[in-house]
């Protein structure tokens, strides 16, 4: 049985980075793990190849070799998801399909044969057992959550690893807490399911033996949801890993109340974490009230983001607007809380309601439901009628991205960054595509670019005042010409 496993396209958003990667000749962020851990659910006798169309076209030859196909995709590659199941069809060949889109929206893919959905360490091994023996039914469901003990490794090696920025694996699922718009708990539940130590050991050292250097992505949406088996189990074991060989560099998610315990982020970065998304969400206590962020409220966030910094963790944060409490004084208290915490990698989003969310059920007894959401909350678009204008909306969430990536408010806020930003010990060694990167940035950003004073000014800082941070001022740089890329756009 030749098993073909396709992932589609993302669109070109912030988080794809797909202008970034350009100075480093790398074609994605991330390989698809899901896709990569339902191969080490399928029969091994199977024969399988992946296809990640963020990586390379999928090819006539590449239907013809496959007697099945299997497909995953989230919300935001919904397009290309459709397109390819429209061609597996014209191609005659049978689909099967999971994932968070189709657990999402199954019934909207009628051309789909099987759809395995929610957790596939539980619904993969039923389906399996039906399709052996000539009796498998269309839709396999659970509302059971999967033993992490059981979850098989990744099959890393049917990955083409060379075209990927980063690498990813996963220590938990779920988070204990409850926000109206996520559907995080919804998918995985509110108590934090972990892998062992031992098996998270075993991952990074298979990932090791395939030649892997560079970022590993830890993809938990909390990581610190279980703080105890974090603390006494994994992050000692990363620590004793990382000795002895040329050290990895890990970037993941937690919730701003990492900023409370110095040991816990004392230990991720001494086990090599330079880097934490956190949904900030926004400075509004109202607004957080609203959609039931209570570990950010009665806070002074821009202290715990400058807390976590100065701790040696770059912060990446999530904001949105469009909360019925925001009014249009939200655009520029974003943007001054941007600007003051220094959080370079600002993801600024309309909200949007998810399918199978609180947020999404509220606005649908209320009547206030317009279209399904695109997975990407940062196209300008939102799918229900807010209770601020649209148009002030659309034009102040416009005006706060517009800002905050143009040059001199970007290359400030590297600065503010750079300042208080402690460098581990651990960091991404130089390679020949830092140098790389360097080369193309002089070009792309210090002579053509129209930021090229803010580009030499934030060199010329770096190397008087934080000479060691140069090769992360740089990435920063590139970082700040792909989201103008994508703001110009969204802008228009």
């Amino acid at each position: 049985m030749n098993v073909l496993l396709l992932y589609p396209e993302f669109p070109d958003t912030f988080w794809s980075f797909k202008h970034a990667l350009k100075f480093v000749r790398k074609r994605a962020s991330l390989p698809p793990l899901g896709l990569l851990t339902v191969a080490s659910l399928l029969p091994q006798e199977w024969q399988q190849r992946l296809v990640d169309l963020n990586v390379r076209k999928l090819l006539d030859e590449d239907l013809a070799w496959a007697d099945l196909v299997c497909i995953s995709a989230m919300i935001v590659q919904r397009s290309s998801a459709e397109a390819l199941i429209a061609r597996c069809r014209a191609a005659g060949k049978r689909i099967i399909a999971g994932g968070p889109l189709f657990t999402s929206e199954y019934a909207r893919f009628p051309d789909v044969d099987y759809l395995v959905l929610n957790e596939a360490e539980i619904t993969l091994p039923e389906f399996l057992r039906d399709f052996a023996a000539g009796q498998a039914k269309r839709i396999y469901a659970t509302t059971e959550f999967a033993d992490l003990r059981q979850s098989p490794a990744p099959r890393w090696e049917l990955a083409e690893l060379r075209r990927y920025a980063s690498m990813s694996l996963q220590y938990s699922r779920g988070c204990p807490f409850d926000c109206e718009f996520c559907d995080v708990t919804v998918k995985f539940g509110h108590r934090p399911r972990t892998k062992p130590a031992a098996q998270i050991i075993a991952e990074l050292d298979a990932l090791y033996r395939l030649g892997w250097r560079g970022e590993v992505f830890f993809v938990d949406d909390n990581l610190i949801g279980n703080k105890r088996a974090l603390k006494n189990e994994l992050l000692p074991a990363l620590i004793e890993w990382q000795r002895g060989r040329r050290a990895l560099s890990f970037f993941t998610e937690a919730s701003i109340n990492l900023a409370d315990d110095p040991e816990l982020m004392r230990l991720m970065v001494e086990a090599g974490f330079n880097g934490v998304f956190i949904g900030i969400e926004t400075p509004d206590e109202s607004s957080l009230a609203e959609c039931s962020k209570k570990q950010n409220q009665r806070r002074d966030l821009v202290a715990d983001v400058k807390r976590i910094q100065r701790a040696g963790l770059q912060v990446q944060g999530g904001f949105i607007v469009g909360f019925d409490s925001d009014t249009p004084s939200i655009f520029q208290r974003q943007v001054e809380f941007i600007q003051r915490s220094g959080i370079v990698t600002a993801m600024v989003g309309l909200l949007n309601a998810l399918p199978d969310t609180r947020l999404h059920a509220r606005l649908q007894r209320e009547g206030r439901l317009l279209r399904q959401s695109t997975g990407d909350n940062a196209d300008g678009t939102t799918n229900f009628i807010s209770r601020m204008n649209a148009d002030v909306l659309r034009e102040g969430y416009q005006r706060i991205v517009q800002h905050i990536y143009s040059p001199g408010p970007y290359y400030q806020r590297v600065r503010t960054f750079l300042r208080e930003y402690q460098r581990p010990k651990i960091s991404a060694p130089l390679t020949w595509r830092h140098v790389l990167a360097l080369a193309h940035s002089t070009v792309r950003l210090g002579i053509i670019g129209r930021e090229r004073f803010h580009y030499w000014r934030l060199l010329l800082w770096t190397l008087c005042h934080r000479p060691t941070l140069v090769q992360l001022a740089v990435t920063l740089a590139i970082y700040g010409h792909h989201f103008r890329k994508c703001s110009e756009t969204l802008v228009g």
